[in-house]
């Protein structure tokens, strides 16, 4: 299954899936937080909090938010847990866009952003009190190298905290992906600009280990410990791994 997932790319090129993932990223960061909120009605505000509140029980100092994307998740964690959030992203438009975001918020002394790779993350080992990713780990080219590093950088008995799509099970899953596979794409096309990047979205979802599988990989990864949510009928799943 893990194989799958890394062979699903955003565009049809010779590029490695990291830099297509990067690629895309950068064309869509202006649309990308209207197209985000707007396709899930804002619904994912609501599971990022979710994630917080579980994450608030472990009072982190210190947090990384991998994927950090524009900024988000990390903005949420650092409102809920009053801890400093390093975000870390691949796509530096997607950053811009976040650093404007915490600036308007006078956040910017308690989240930096920075440009890096989840797979080879820039920190030391037991850096962090917690690691989060929402919607990130899906965009790894490698998922098992990126979970052994948000691994390594979280303190012993601390946890990774990961938010992604799963799929909705029972007689609504064909409902759903038949908008996830028709609807949300056309929308995502028309307002990004990126004929790719909305289509990528259900394929990498449908590709993508849920529930007992990714509980498997996490626990085959190191973490001693791993559970899991479903949120919204199984649109998306939060899993708590503690090392």
């Amino acid at each position: 299954m893990t194989n799958d997932i890394n062979k699903v790319t955003p565009y049809n090129s010779e590029a490695t899936k990291k830099s297509q993932v990067e690629d895309m990223f950068d064309n869509i960061a202006p649309k990308y937080d209207l197209l985000n909120h707007a396709l899930s009605m804002k619904i994912d505000v609501l599971w990022r909090n979710k994630l917080v509140r579980m994450m608030k029980e472990d009072a982190p100092q210190e947090v990384l938010d991998v994927a950090t994307g524009t900024g988000d998740l990390a903005i949420a964690v650092e409102k809920g847990t009053n801890a400093k959030v390093v975000g870390l992203d691949l796509s530096q438009q997607m950053l811009n866009v976040g650093v404007i975001k915490i600036k308007k918020l006078k956040l910017d002394g308690k989240i930096s952003m920075q440009k890096g790779d989840a797979e080879n993350l820039p920190f030391e080992d037991n850096r962090f009190d917690a690691v989060s990713v929402a919607f990130g780990v899906r965009n790894f080219e490698n998922l098992t190298k990126g979970l052994a590093e948000l691994r390594r950088v979280v303190k012993e008995n601390k946890s990774v905290y990961i938010l992604e799509f799963s799929k909705v099970e029972g007689f609504l899953g064909p409902f759903y992906m038949f908008y996830f596979k028709n609807i949300l794409p056309a929308i995502g096309r028309l307002v990004s600009k990126d004929n790719r990047a909305y289509t990528y979205l259900p394929d990498s979802v449908n590709a993508f280990p849920f529930g007992e599988k990714m509980r498997q990989i996490l626990l085959d990864t190191g973490f001693k410990k791993v559970e899991y949510k479903k949120l919204s009928l199984g649109i998306a799943t939060i899993y708590k791994a503690t090392k």
